[in-house]
């Protein structure tokens, strides 16, 4: 699904999905095509706290954040490939959590893998992620 982003100002939240970790970035775009970084973190979680708790930390903390910036849309990166099956599992859970969070929140939501954000960032899929940090 794609969405257009035919306003005058829009702001995107970035969300790399983890358990112990969630990465987010919010970028914001003015009329005159200017990017702005408005704020980027991690949600971390104790590995000790039960996973019911862990999720419910991920939950609050992006709702914060999404009230405080009203983002117009959220992109979240696509579990791709992962040899762990277990550590799939977990971070599909972080997952569920965040397409909850951004529908309670009627926050448009769209899915991208790691080689389309590498390829639409530095123009290479292949991209390490130090390449693409520096962009």
């Amino acid at each position: 699904m794609r969405y257009a982003l035919c306003v005058m100002r829009y702001t995107i939240l970035g969300i790399d999905p983890g358990i112990a970790d969630t990465g987010y970035g919010l970028i914001s775009k003015t009329k005159d095509d200017q990017l702005t970084c408005l704020d980027y973190g991690s949600i971390k979680t104790k590995a000790k706290t039960e996973m019911a708790d862990r999720l419910e930390i991920i939950n609050k903390e992006l709702t914060r954040i999404i009230k405080k910036y009203k983002p117009n849309l959220i992109a979240v990166e696509q579990l791709f490939f992962c040899k762990n099956v277990k550590t799939a599992l977990i971070v599909g859970q972080a997952r569920g959590v965040i397409i909850l969070t951004a529908k309670q929140n009627k926050v448009p939501m769209v899915e991208f893998t790691p080689l389309q954000v590498k390829q639409a960032v530095a123009a290479y899929g292949q991209a390490s992620k130090l390449q693409v940090q520096k962009w």
